[in-house]
C-alpha cells in the first residue's frame, strides 16, 4: 500500500549518495518518468540531461523494454546461475560477443551486478590469468590519472589516487601504477619507456577509452588509445577497456574502442546495457584468457559468483535493449546530438569563466574555473532541467532519443547559468 507521506517518513533514514553536505539541495521526490523527462511529485517535470547516471540510452519507460521485463517476470525473474542455465543469459552472452570489437574475439562473458563489481572481476581475471600461467610476479595494474572505475576497493585502487573522489582511501587500498595520459610524441616516448620498465610485474592496464568520465570528463584521441593498446601487447600486459560509460553508442560508435580500431583483452560493459531499467554488467574476455582457467586443478578456477549474477530479468531487458540498438537509429541519433552540442556549446568558449568546451558523440562538456557545484545544481533545477555538475565541469549526456527541442532546453539552461557566473 502506498504511503502518501513516504518522503517525510523516510528522509530521516535514507543515506543519499554523495549528499552529506549541509548545503546540499534536498533530494527531489519523483512521481514517474517518461521519455526524456522526470516528473516530480510537486507537479514539475525536468528534462533529464544525464540519462540517470548515463544509463537511460532509450529514454524512460520504453515500451519494448517494459514489455520484456513484464514477460520475464511472469516466467522467471531470477534463478541462481551456479550450475543452472537460462535462455536470456545465454542469448545475451552470444550477442554481446558478436557485436563487440573483434566480432567474436571477446568470446567469453561473465555477468556481474554492477560496474564496480565488473571491475573487480576483471582485475581478478587478469591477476589469476598470469598466475595460472606460472607468472606470479605480474600482480600490479596500470591506470590513468583522472581515471574512475567504481567505488569498491579494487576499483578504487585503479582510479585516480590523488585527485579522484576516493583519495581519502589512498592509504587503505593496494597501490598500483598511475600514469598521465600521454600528450604528444615526447610524453608518449616516456610513457612507453615506463610501461616497458614495469611490464615484468604488471598484469594489466585499465582505462576508459576516449572519455574519462567521473574523473572530469577528460577526452583523448583514438590514435592515443590505439598506441596504448599496441604498447600493452608489445610488453605482454593485458589491456582492459572499461566501456561501462562509453559503450552503447555514447561516443558516436557502438563502442569507443571501434574508433581506434582495437580489440581489448578484457572489456567491461554496464550502464546502457539494459537501457537504464535494471542493474547488470558484463565482463568479456578473449578465449585464450578463459582457457587458462580450464583445468583439473581447482585452484585455477575463477572463484567468483554474485548471488544475482546473470539475473534473468536483467538479461531479458538487456536483450530487448540490444534489439532497439539494432532496429532504431541510436548511432545516427548520437551523431545528431553531437552536431547540436557542437553548434550551441561552442559559443560559451569565449567566456572568461570557461576553461574549455568539448564534445564527443552524445557527450557535451563545459569546464569552468572554480565553480560552486551545489549552487549550480540548484540553479539548473530552478530552470526545470536535471543536470548534475561535478568537479569543474557541467556536462550533458542525455538519452539518445532526446528531441532537438528538449536538448535545446538543456543547452539554453547551461548557457544561462554559465553566463550568469
Amino acid at each position: 500500500m502506498t504511503n502518501p507521506n513516504w518522503y517525510n517518513s523516510g528522509i530521516e533514514h535514507i543515506w543519499q549518495p554523495y549528499g552529506q553536505f549541509p548545503d546540499s539541495p534536498a533530494p527531489l521526490a519523483v512521481e514517474r518518468t517518461e521519455g526524456c523527462r522526470i516528473y516530480l511529485a510537486d507537479g514539475r517535470s525536468l528534462v533529464d540531461g544525464v540519462s540517470s547516471w548515463w544509463s537511460a540510452a532509450h529514454g524512460y519507460n520504453h515500451a519494448d523494454l517494459l514489455a520484456a521485463a513484464h514477460k520475464q517476470l511472469d516466467i522467471m525473474p531470477h534463478v541462481m546461475f551456479g550450475g543452472l542455465a537460462h535462455e536470456p543469459a545465454y542469448n545475451l552472452a552470444a550477442r554481446l560477443s558478436a557485436i563487440t570489437p573483434g566480432s567474436g574475439e571477446l568470446s567469453r562473458v561473465f555477468f556481474a551486478d554492477s560496474g564496480s563489481i565488473a571491475t573487480e572481476v576483471a582485475m581478478k581475471i587478469a591477476l589469476q590469468y598470469w598466475r595460472n600461467l606460472g607468472k606470479v610476479r605480474k600482480e600490479k595494474f596500470v591506470c590513468l590519472h583522472h581515471g574512475y572505475h567504481g567505488d569498491t576497493f579494487g576499483a578504487m585502487s585503479v582510479s585516480d589516487p590523488q585527485r579522484g573522489m576516493h583519495k581519502a582511501f589512498r592509504n587503505n587500498v593496494v597501490h598500483h601504477y598511475a600514469l598521465e595520459m600521454p600528450q604528444g610524441e615526447y610524453e608518449l616516448a616516456e610513457f612507453a619507456a615506463t610501461l616497458e620498465a614495469i611490464a615484468p610485474q604488471t598484469a594489466a592496464f585499465i582505462m576508459e577509452p576516449l572519455v574519462q568520465g567521473a574523473g572530469g570528463m577528460i577526452f583523448h584521441s583514438p590514435d592515443s588509445l590505439a598506441e596504448i593498446r599496441r604498447l600493452c601487447a608489445q610488453n605482454n600486459i593485458l589491456f582492459i577497456a572499461d566501456e561501462i560509460a562509453t559503450g552503447f553508442a555514447r561516443t558516436g560508435t557502438m563502442f569507443a574502442c571501434e574508433q581506434a580500431g582495437i580489440v581489448p583483452d578484457i572489456m567491461l560493459l554496464g550502464k546502457g546495457l539494459t537501457g537504464g531499467v535494471v542493474g547488470l554488467a558484463a565482463v568479456l574476455a578473449r578465449e585464450e584468457i578463459y582457457q587458462s582457467f580450464v583445468s583439473e586443478d581447482r585452484e585455477k578456477a575463477l572463484m567468483h559468483g554474485p548471488t544475482y549474477m546473470a539475473n534473468a530479468l536483467a538479461c531479458a531487458v538487456a536483450n530487448a535493449s540490444l534489439d532497439l540498438f539494432a532496429s532504431e537509429p541510436r548511432l545516427q541519433q548520437a551523431n545528431q546530438i553531437e552536431t547540436w552540442l557542437l553548434a550551441e556549446l561552442q559559443e560559451l568558449r569565449q567566456l572568461p569563466q570557461v576553461l574549455d568546451v568539448r564534445v564527443q558523440g552524445a557527450i557535451g562538456v563545459v569546464q569552468l574555473e572554480g565553480p560552486n557545484i551545489l549552487e549550480l545544481r540548484k540553479q539548473f533545477i530552478a530552470k526545470n532541467v536535471w543536470i548534475r555538475p561535478f568537479g569543474e565541469v557541467i556536462y550533458l549526456m542525455p538519452p539518445l532519443v532526446i528531441s532537438q527541442e528538449e536538448l535545446a532546453e538543456l543547452m539554453q539552461a547551461v548557457g544561462e547559468v554559465v553566463r550568469g557566473l
